[in-house]
């Protein structure tokens, strides 16, 4: 950002003396100070935690209004400042780098000095309200901050997230029911194993976001404990005993929310383990969604040479190349954002070993990561579902002749002659080319209505055992 010259620009005062701040800033001298102080990688503070932060603010000059911390009116015009930041109406006014200081101070001062200049403006001008003395009264960025990126996490994970994951589970379970009787080689190790259907493998995928879903509840209550009313180091100097109750069910009310005043607050002014504990739910549910791209991008590989067992849909040319070519671009982004989010949670992991002492220093990383696996992962799960899972199409007679032509299948005839002689019949299957059903009539094995019945590919899927008691006495002695 250019810095202000004289003719553009105003004074402004802390502090630690006067600064230069643009004309037509919202913000003043401390965000001044921060802007010029950590040019480092044009990264802002994601708008969810912008957002986050201004309806804390808001609910907390409600809160000491009540208290008599502050007077009425300019709680009121702090609380419509506040409603218009969280509602995006201000984004320009929050130019502070995320590599800033670890507690978040620029950021939290970011806010107070806008919310300050917005709600002096509403009052016009009667009253100067200030950005410490009233916006930040009964609070430090201590508390307010990771308060206020427990609350962004929460919102997203509940909002955004987890109905962006039902919505990918509901796309996978239609194509377990459409594709139910559509029986393929299952696999394993890549190498062919007993038949499984299409069905079954799409439901094992939507049971797998699903268990996604319950981790982030899971995690829901602790993500939603704030270390709101510990002020500067847990104590809660300056912060009347009723202040972070009331503005805390304030917020849990207005946004549906499981927040809560923590239990402790010097762990909870300390450690972040809670937003670790999330981040680590996050890189779950992205090794689930690379899972099911991978598994993806193999049946759908080809058309000539690979598996080709399902049809994705043709999205976008494939190559700048080779004419005709078409690549699964959607999967391939997913597993682009899965490797996005395992090093983001392994930056949130190492910010949440800086809790030294009374405070955790690398509060705006750990947001700034935790928030954007949040927001990509919700953003891919719908982009999995609609422009990939939704248009998926099976090949069912490759499906069905992969399954049939598996020596994998010859495990259906161990409860017939036994796993030595099977082991042999599928070998002699693989040497000359033949099929079991052939090798086994031909050596005498099973007579054509057991080896068929043994060989029933649909009913492989379904599990069970034969009973040996049906066996006639000639099968069971050649076992």
């Amino acid at each position: 950002m250019r810095m202000p010259e004289a003719e553009d620009s105003r004074i402004e005062h802390d502090s630690m003396g006067d600064v230069l701040v643009p004309r037509s800033a919202k913000w003043a001298a401390q965000t001044q100070r921060a802007i010029e102080n950590f040019p480092i990688s044009g990264l802002r503070v994601e708008r969810s935690l912008i957002a986050a932060l201004a309806l804390l603010k808001g609910a907390a000059a409600g809160a000491n209004a009540r208290l008599g911390v502050i007077p009425k009116d300019v709680a009121t015009a702090i609380e419509v400042a506040a409603a218009e930041v969280a509602a995006g109406r201000w984004d320009d006014q929050f130019p502070v780098d995320v590599y800033q200081t670890g507690s978040g101070t620029s950021t939290n001062m970011n806010m107070n000095e806008v919310l300050a200049t917005l709600a002096t403006g509403l009052l016009e001008d009667r009253v100067r309200v200030h950005p410490n003395d009233h916006v930040n009264a009964s609070q430090s960025s201590n508390d307010m901050f990771p308060s206020a990126i427990h609350v962004a996490a929460a919102m997203s994970l509940r909002a955004d997230l987890a109905p962006a994951l039902d919505h990918l589970a509901d796309a996978l379970h239609v194509k377990q029911r459409r594709f139910a009787k559509v029986v393929k080689s299952g696999r394993t190790h890549l190498m062919d194993a007993t038949p499984v259907t299409l069905g079954q493998e799409m439901g094992g995928y939507a049971a797998a976001v699903e268990h996604g879903i319950d981790r982030i509840e899971a995690a829901m209550t602790r993500v939603g404990e704030l270390p709101l009313g510990g002020t500067a180091v847990g104590t809660g100097i300056n912060a009347p005993k009723r202040f972070a109750p009331m503005v805390i069910e304030r917020l849990a009310h207005d946004l549906e929310l499981p927040l809560s005043e923590a239990r402790d607050h010097f762990e909870a002014q300390g450690a972040r383990d809670a937003l670790v504990e999330a981040s680590g739910v996050l890189r779950t549910v992205a090794m689930s969604l690379y899972k099911i791209a991978n598994d993806l991008r193999w049946m759908a590989s080809g058309p000539r040479c690979g598996l080709a067992e399902i049809h994705l849909p043709d999205l976008q040319p494939g190559s700048s190349i080779m004419p005709g070519k078409v690549n699964p671009v959607v999967p391939e982004a997913v597993c682009q954002v899965v490797a996005q989010v395992v090093g983001n949670d392994a930056a949130v992991a190492f910010g949440g070993s800086a809790g030294n002492f009374e405070l955790n220093v690398m509060l705006p990383v750990i947001a700034r990561n935790l928030l954007e696996s949040i927001r990509l992962l919700a953003a891919v799960s719908r982009a999995l579902a609609d422009k990939c899972v939704a248009g998926i199409e099976a090949d069912v007679e490759r499906c069905r002749s992969f399954a049939l032509s598996s020596p994998a299948i010859g495990t259906a005839l161990n409860p017939y002659i036994g796993y030595e002689r099977a082991a042999e019949v599928i070998k002699e299957s693989i040497r000359t080319g033949k099929d079991l059903r052939t090798v086994v009539l031909e050596a005498g094995l099973l007579d054509e209505a057991q080896v068929d019945k043994a060989l029933d590919v649909m009913a492989m899927t379904k599990g069970g055992a034969v009973s040996y008691t049906h066996l006639t006495l000639p099968t069971i002695l050649r076992v």
